[in-house]
């Protein structure tokens, strides 16, 4: 972004202040200064006045003028063909030393005598814009004849380059640029005069133009009609876009292309023949393609896409022609959503702004720039607007100032606060003595929550002037679910680790054909996947369980004789919601070849598989499995119980998986890990008093199992007996169809020790139950 000291100074008092304190300042709120440029104006160039201009007796191309240099009159030979319209110009008198080398001294040519020369811009230092000399006018300031031309500082002026971040599309104009110095330096802004001359009769634009649209837009824009006679660019206008190196391509762009640069609002001119009429009523449409874009229609034709461009066609020519000037705003936010880059769209130079944030104060904008043209030519303007509007909620931060300071590191003072964000456009409201509620503007889509704000404050305070101090750190307790739902994982990890497995970690993808062949749920249709990474990855997984056979696969081939594995992660179901699972796969070998077992170790087991899941994930109790799929063996599998709730079940792979996967003896188990999630840790008391341990073994029916035998007992809620468990099955020929069950009980008191008939009433109720539930008997 390019600005210059004088036209700032259009928009914020900068008397007093030098060119390296803006720069300072710019650099220290964040806008880095690229370069600093000082037009340097030979003092030997004044402001000449043109007297007569004759045609040179010898040289068609050459003309000869009788210029005022305020001290006398001198004859100058001019060879721009321009000069004959000038009045006021830039005259380097005799004796002046020019940027290029080049000493004016009297000359004579073709037989004429000239004193001076009349300059063009890139002559005393200025950027080149248009062809021949400059035409001076009084957008510089009072012309007074005579006077140094470096003395305008207008003209002498200071080209600022700044850098900016894309989040600061509000500096995308020399207004936010002004608007950021006014807040650093406690400078006021300026109040621009928007006000038009009084005209007794003003045409409304209503009878001559009309505004539709398909439904409201989240847009806005506001049109303007003036009928411009003769419109001739002020001085100033060109010399300013030509620092800011801007290419003219005719007078009413270059009145837009200015007034977009100066305020940030985007304006744009429309031929007003380019629309068609009903009854002498130009129509203007709005209206969404299908590509989700909005367009400025004349009847079909495209007359603009609203932030992306504008077609040539619609561009007026001004020669005594209707003008209809638009003030448009579209967030960037809506702009990036419709991927206008990747849509093979044609952009303009105010795409840049629009899609990093332009000024959204169109009604400022369409009043700037018709005050523009009021000032630069004979322009009928035409009474009201055209307006489609879309009322925007202003985003509303609530924070205190004690909130603010800390987030800094220093106390902050609350009037300065207020004052610094009021400067940079913000409202702010007073709730109570340390709260504010501060109202972000439009234009700065960037400020969204406490932080920003504080880093507003920060910017303009300077970080150099808050006071070093020590770093304190101080740590908050962790007591939210989050943190604990990462202990408990993390505490599984470490056990599942310690007793042998292995983590993996796999993609959350899986192939749809291999969970459809072994039963498992697979995604909507609907909602699969629409670019899977490759072919065999086309799904989110409804299992832990396949990519772990995978795994297991690829370890076999590479001649792993033990496979004990586990993973953590997400699943989804068909409707794609997300749940946390941990699986465990153990296969081959239950131990390593080494001596005691002469380098044959048994293959696993169910038991140890089950003893091993218990390290990993803590007590747990078996149930009839209730789960289907083909990895399940019909006979070796069980629910996984925990605290009375089914969470997963435990199985043998199935013979015709294991031989698909081509690996040894596997176990497999799946569980939610919700369950093994403890927030509290529940303490119990101890006794002081000691415990015994009594086995009983009885014979019951072998349909009876378990689970069912230890339902019963603890119905009893037998206060002495603290716990009990099977040690021991057994069956044999005499025992026929039954089978015995030892049973290991843990007794205890918390106030006494016990007795034999302590013990012994335990023992006889739990004998009773078993006997009056399954018949069963002492064996």
């Amino acid at each position: 972004m390019i600005v210059t000291r004088n036209w700032l100074s259009e928009f914020v008092d900068l008397e007093g202040i030098s060119d390296e304190l803006i720069c300072d300042t710019l650099n220290s709120i964040g806008l880095e200064v690229a370069s600093l440029q000082k037009i340097e104006i030979p003092e030997g160039v004044v402001i000449g006045k043109i007297i007569s201009c004759q045609k040179h007796p010898d040289a068609d191309k050459l003309n000869v003028c009788e210029v005022d240099t305020g001290y006398s009159i001198r004859q100058i030979v001019c060879g721009a063909a321009n000069v004959v319209d000038a009045e006021y110009v830039a005259v380097a008198t005799i004796g002046t030393q020019l940027p290029s080398g080049l000493e004016i001294k009297h000359a004579n040519l073709r037989g004429v005598d000239s004193d001076g020369m009349i300059c063009s811009a890139s002559e005393i230092g200025l950027p080149s814009f248009g062809e021949g000399i400059m035409i001076l006018d009084a957008s510089i300031g009072e012309l007074i004849v005579g006077e140094a031309l470096s003395n305008y500082e207008s003209v002498a002026d200071s080209i600022i380059e700044v850098e900016l971040t894309p989040n600061r599309g509000d500096c995308l104009s020399v207004l936010g640029v002004a608007r950021d110095l006014s807040a650093a330096l406690s400078r006021d802004m300026r109040e621009i005069d928007l006000k038009l001359n009084e005209h007794t009769s003003r045409a409304g634009i209503s009878r001559h133009a009309s505004l539709e649209s398909e439904k409201k837009f989240d847009i806005d824009l506001i049109f303007a009609l003036v009928n411009i006679d003769v419109l001739s660019l002020p001085f100033i206008i060109k010399l300013r876009l030509a620092f800011i190196e801007e290419e003219v391509k005719d007078r009413i762009s270059a009145i837009t292309l200015y007034a977009t640069n100066s305020i940030g609002v985007i304006i744009r001119a429309y031929n007003e023949g380019c629309f068609s009429k009903d009854d002498g009523v130009a129509k203007i449409k709005i209206s969404q393609n299908e590509k989700g874009l909005i367009e400025v229609l004349a009847s079909e034709n495209i007359c603009s896409t609203v932030g992306v461009n504008q077609y040539a066609g619609c561009t007026p020519i001004i020669n005594g022609e209707k003008v209809f000037i638009e003030a448009s705003y579209i967030s960037a936010e809506n702009l990036s959503s419709m991927d206008v880059t990747k849509k093979d769209i044609q952009t303009d130079n105010f795409y840049y702004n629009t899609s990093r944030g332009s000024n959204p104060d169109v009604d400022f904008g369409i009043k700037y720039t018709l005050k523009l043209l009021e000032k630069s030519s004979n322009t009928e303007i035409y009474d009201g607007f055209l307006i489609h509007e879309y009322k925007k909620e202003n985003t509303i931060i609530k924070v205190s100032i004690s909130q603010l300071s800390k987030i800094i590191g220093a106390e902050l003072d609350k009037s300065s606060v207020v004052s610094i964000l009021k400067r940079l456009g913000f409202e702010v409201s007073i709730s109570s003595e340390d709260l504010l509620a501060i109202t972000v503007p439009l234009f700065r889509a960037d400020i969204l929550n406490a932080q920003d704000i504080a880093e507003e404050i920060l910017r303009m305070t300077g970080i150099d002037n808050i006071k070093s101090q020590a770093l304190s750190f101080v740590e908050n307790y962790h007591t939210r679910a989050v943190y604990d739902e990462y202990l408990a994982k993390k505490s599984i990890r470490c056990k599942s680790v310690g007793a042998g497995f292995y983590e993996t970690v796999s993609y959350i993808f899986s192939e749809r054909k291999l969970l459809e062949k072994y039963g498992f749920e697979v995604i909507d249709k609907n909602l699969e996947l629409l670019n899977p990474i490759v072919e065999e990855l086309n799904t989110l997984r409804s299992t832990l369980l396949v990519n772990l056979l995978l795994a297991a696969k690829r370890n076999a081939s590479y001649s792993k004789r033990t496979i004990p594995l586990f993973e953590i992660g997400a699943v989804f179901d068909k409707n794609r919601e997300q749940k946390e699972k941990i699986a465990f796969l153990f296969s081959g070998s239950s131990d390593s070849e080494n001596i005691t077992n002469s380098g044959k170790p048994k293959m696993i087991y169910a038991d140890a598989f089950i003893q091993k899941l218990g390290s990993s994930i803590g007590l747990f109790d078996l149930a009839p499995c209730t789960f289907q799929n083909s990895l399940i063996h019909p006979y070796q599998s069980a629910d996984i119980v925990i605290e009375g709730k089914v969470c997963g079940y435990i199985s043998k792979l199935h013979p015709i998986a294991q031989e698909d996967f081509g690996i040894k003896d596997t176990f497999i188990a799946e569980l939610d890990v919700h369950p093994l999630i403890k927030t509290k840790k529940v303490a119990s008391a101890i006794s002081n008093f000691q415990g015994v341990y009594k086995d009983i073994s009885v014979v019951l029916s072998k349909d009876i199992v378990y689970s069912e035998i230890k339902s019963t007992i603890d119905t009893l809620d037998l206060d002495y007996l603290k716990a009990f468990y099977p040690i021991d099955i057994y069956s044999d020929k005499a025992l026929k169809k039954d089978r015995s069950l030892t049973l290991r009980m843990y007794i205890q008191s918390h106030e006494k020790t016990l007795e034999d008939t302590d013990i012994e009433s335990v023992v006889g109720a739990i004998l009773s139950k078993l006997e009056d539930n399954f018949g069963a008997k002492l064996r």
